[in-house]
């Protein structure tokens, strides 16, 4: 589709030949420009947190703010292509006028997992070089202790509360900022993101993404869902994940209304969905595990048929739940994607298939390749579940690098395909299925958590030895983290100092939810850890070993 078409289909409006003449001149620039001509008064954020009071952002407001900000962030020494700009907090107007800022200012934009250890938090705000710091006032106390160690960071911005002393007043900054768009050089690219994903030599990994570049893969799998400018968005999840802003970003670029939830609860995203009509969202399996199970009485009181494209994923959906889901919410309205932080959205299952292909994860989304290749990098070309390899992905929505960590992006590629380690095969109808991890990643509440981490934080403890830690089956998370501890001789230990010890070093997602002993760990010839076997008890009569 050439790139007047896809603006012609983004902006079905009639406008006069100056107005058409300096949209033309705008969309090179930024959309939400656009859209604040186009529908200033149209609702582009609605913070509603149930209390009373609820703050609506107009696309006019919206990009006024975002402009105040950017400026802010200009006279702070920002600049196009160079600075990087951790922000953190929960889901707020304040954290979507910072996304749209960055993005106008052409920065690199890191969200910051807030409930990330001090330690992990320093770890990563000290890699990604960022010399601005844009925070919730609910987490500004978690860098005045860590302020020490992070010598390149210039500036702290603290909005929505209290502002620490040393700290700037980033609502009242903003205030006084200019509301005009930001002078950034005619030829600046949209604004790049770098998420953090953990990673298995247990440090974090920081994925960047360009923010300018191809945008087929995008538009064609919005058009794929079938999105319209009329859908209202929730994201079912904190906005630090790249699920939730990954589809925020969607939401945005199509003009739609987005409904914030600052911190999900069942009963209130219930509430959310019917007063506003939500019609997309995108989930892990726990929230809408959480809303499934409310009581009857309680889910009869909310109306949900404007849900149209629930699109599920951070995590597998297991059979189960979709029966539960699908009971409750309107049946065509159920979408599965796969991908990650690294490799985008891969595959996608239609709901005509939610039902009819249990265990697949759809087929490759539009303009992606997918390629299976065994560990001697030849090519896995056969059908059914005896013809597994690592799955390798080609397209527009692969990230470009690993920072300062090239050499782990070149590690995973073969013949200019990527991958993050997950087993799969196709049936005969070319459906994808994922059956297990080469990596150890366990993905818990949609949450990646990579095992190397905790091990090094256990293994930290004077009195152990070494630990081995995995995923095992929930019916709450789809997998819990389990440890398996190894005590040096002569000591002793309980699950109980585990978890407190792990506590002081790890997100408390992280933490062990159960620990076992062994006298030794079972390796291989070359001492690598047999994690397969450690594993397997608690799989077994399972399918794959992935939930």
């Amino acid at each position: 589709m050439t790139d007047w078409l896809v603006r012609a289909a983004l902006f079905p409006v009639r406008l006069t030949k100056n107005a058409a003449r300096l949209l033309r001149r705008l969309l090179m620039a930024d959309f939400l420009t656009a859209y604040s001509l186009t529908q200033p008064d149209k609702p582009a954020v609605i913070d509603d947190r149930g209390d009373g009071a609820t703050t609506t952002l107009t696309y006019g407001q919206l990009n006024e703010r975002a402009n105040r900000l950017a400026n802010v962030l200009l006279d702070l020494g920002a600049r196009s292509g160079e600075t990087k700009v951790v922000w953190c907090g929960q889901n707020s107007p304040g954290l979507v006028v910072m996304i749209n800022a960055a993005r106008k200012l052409g920065v690199t934009a890191v969200p910051l997992n807030y409930r990330l250890s001090d330690e992990e938090a320093t770890y990563v705000v000290d890699h990604c070089d960022a010399s601005i710091v844009y925070v919730d006032a609910e987490f500004a106390a978690t860098f005045e202790r860590i302020r020490r160690d992070l010598p390149k960071v210039r500036q702290y911005l603290v909005f929505d509360g209290d502002v620490p002393d040393g700290m700037i007043n980033a609502d009242a900054a903003v205030a006084a900022a200019s509301p005009s768009e930001p002078e950034v050089p005619p030829a600046t690219e949209a604004g790049a993101t770098m998420i953090y994903t953990s990673g298995t030599t247990g440090k974090p990994k920081g994925a960047f993404r360009r923010g300018g570049g191809d945008n087929t893969h995008a538009i064609g799998l919005l058009m794929l869902i079938g999105y319209t400018p009329d859908d209202v968005y929730i994201p079912t999840g904190p906005l630090y994940h790249s699920g939730p802003s990954g589809f925020l970003a969607g939401a945005q670029a199509l003009g739609q209304t987005v409904v914030l939830q600052r911190h999900f609860d069942p009963i209130d995203w219930l509430r959310l969905v019917d007063t506003y009509k939500v019609t997309s969202t995108f989930s892990a399996p726990t929230p809408i595990r959480m809303v499934c199970n409310l009581p009857s009485e309680v889910k009869a009181k909310y109306d949900v048929s404007s849900m149209r494209r629930m699109i599920a994923n951070a995590a597998p959906w297991s059979f189960t739940l979709k029966q539960m889901y699908l009971a409750d919410f309107p049946a065509d309205s159920l979408f599965e994607v796969y991908g990650s932080t690294e490799l985008g959205v891969n595959c996608v299952l239609l709901p005509a298939d939610q039902l009819r292909k249990p265990g697949s994860c759809g087929k490759p989304a539009p303009m992606i390749e997918i390629k299976l290749f065994d560990d001697n990098g030849s090519e896995v070309t056969g059908t059914g579940p005896e013809h597994t390899g690592e799955l390798f992905v080609k397209g527009a929505s692969v990230f470009a690098d690993y920072y300062k960590q090239h050499e782990q992006y070149l590690n995973d590629q073969r013949h200019g395909y990527q991958t993050v380690g997950d087993i799969a095969y196709f049936d005969d109808e070319g459906y994808v299925y994922i059956c297990d991890r080469k990596k150890d990643m366990i993905i818990s509440g949609g949450m990646n958590i990579y095992p190397a981490e905790i091990e090094a934080a256990l293994e930290a403890h004077p009195d152990v030895l070494e630990a081995a830690v995995f995923g095992i089956p929930s019916e709450e998370w789809g997998e819990s983290v389990h440890a398996v501890v190894v005590v040096r001789e002569g000591a002793t230990m309980t699950e109980e100092e585990v978890v407190v010890h792990a506590r002081g070093h790890l997100a408390g997602y992280k933490i062990p939810r159960s620990v076992t002993w062994s006298p030794e760990l079972p390796k291989t010839g070359s001492g690598k850890v047999l994690k397969r076997d450690l594993r397997a008890p608690y799989w077994e009569g399972r399918s794959r070993y992935v939930n």
